[in-house]
């Protein structure tokens, strides 16, 4: 056995840490999950006493899926988690991080990050929640690609999950037929190829704040549905200019916006505001509702299975959510 340290008088010293990588981040894998449990528009409609198609026409909501209770976030997450995984071909243990956006797991303590991670096996991995509600999945997105970007992490779990119907009053007409559950997960490492993150922005108005929000710690979610829909089209829509441009880009050169499935009326609202051509603008909202952080990956995951998500599409990202806050960013996928 060799002689320790304190034997020999001599110090340890820490090896030398790696070189800080220059490349750029992309996403390797992409996986999404619901639950199994389908709620009808019709029969959310007869509840608030609206008539049948009323959500539909309002909304583009046909049906949503919700947690029962015995059912748990976490492991919805964790079938997102692995589905990200195996389309990564990267293995939990290898996973540095993992970042949850959600507005809130299965307990308000302990978070879900960790419990997600500990389920999949990323054992190496720190975690924690971002939370910034709808637009939670857009505001990590550049905190993971920075990480990546100086060389703090190689490997990062990115989840978008959130369970709203447990905080809904579903006799409430604003707010019962939007919100489903969902989870969606990007696997974020080095590029090796043509993928890439690139410029991303997040704003935020704290003095917009109670236009969604959920009061106190167990809610329900009250809206001020008006005021919801002018805030996502006008702060997505100037988002959306502002980073096209800061990419030295033109709104033609996007192949794809993918932005919160809030509303059809908002998705209409912004693709007529800009002049996109509403056929590039993915609407994945008809069979999963408003699923809050989730959005975004559940909606390139429906992108990519209808065809329109293929290597080497760029890709435009835009979420608004409660706070008031939003962001966008481009993806080269």
């Amino acid at each position: 056995m060799p002689p320790s340290s304190s034997e020999t008088g001599t110090v340890a010293v820490a090896a030398e840490p790696p070189a800080a990588w220059t490349g750029t981040a992309a996403v390797l894998g992409l996986g999404s999950a619901l639950p199994p449990t389908v709620v009808e528009s019709d029969t959310v409609a007869a509840r608030i006493g609206k008539a049948s198609g009323w959500i539909e026409r309002r909304t583009g909501i046909e049906t949503r899926r919700h947690l029962q209770p015995d059912e748990t976030m976490t492991d919805l997450a964790a079938r997102a988690a692995q589905d990200a995984l195996v389309d990564a071909g990267v293995a939990a243990a290898e996973i540095d991080v993992v970042l949850a956006a959600t507005t809130q797991g299965d307990d308000l303590l302990p978070n879900l990050a960790p419990q997600v991670a500990a389920r999949i096996g990323a054992v190496n991995a720190g975690a924690c929640d971002v939370g910034a509600a709808c637009a939670g999945f857009v505001a990590a997105l550049p905190m993971a690609a920075a990480m990546i970007e100086t060389g703090r992490a190689e490997r990062i779990l990115l989840l978008g999950a959130d369970a709203l119907s447990r905080f809904l009053d579903h006799d409430d007409p604003v707010t019962a037929a939007l919100f489903g559950d969902g989870a969606g997960a990007i696997v974020i490492g080095r590029s090796t190829g043509d993928g890439a993150i690139g410029p991303v922005l997040v704003r935020s108005d704290g003095d917009q704040g109670r236009l969604v929000g959920i009061p106190g710690h167990q809610g329900p979610i009250a809206m001020d549905g008006h005021g919801t829909f002018l805030g996502a089209v006008n702060n997505l829509s100037a988002a959306t200019a502002e980073i096209v441009a800061r990419g030295g880009l033109a709104l033609d050169d996007i192949d794809l916006f993918v932005y919160h499935q809030a509303n059809r009326r908002i998705l209409a609202g912004i693709a007529e505001r800009l002049g996109i051509d509403g056929d590039r603008v993915v609407d994945a909202i008809a069979h999963a509702g408003n699923t809050s952080a989730a959005s975004l990956p559940l909606a390139l995951a429906a992108a990519r299975r209808d065809g329109r998500l293929r290597p080497g599409s760029r890709v435009l990202l835009g979420a608004v959510g409660s706070g008031f806050t939003w962001g966008a960013g481009v993806v080269t996928w």
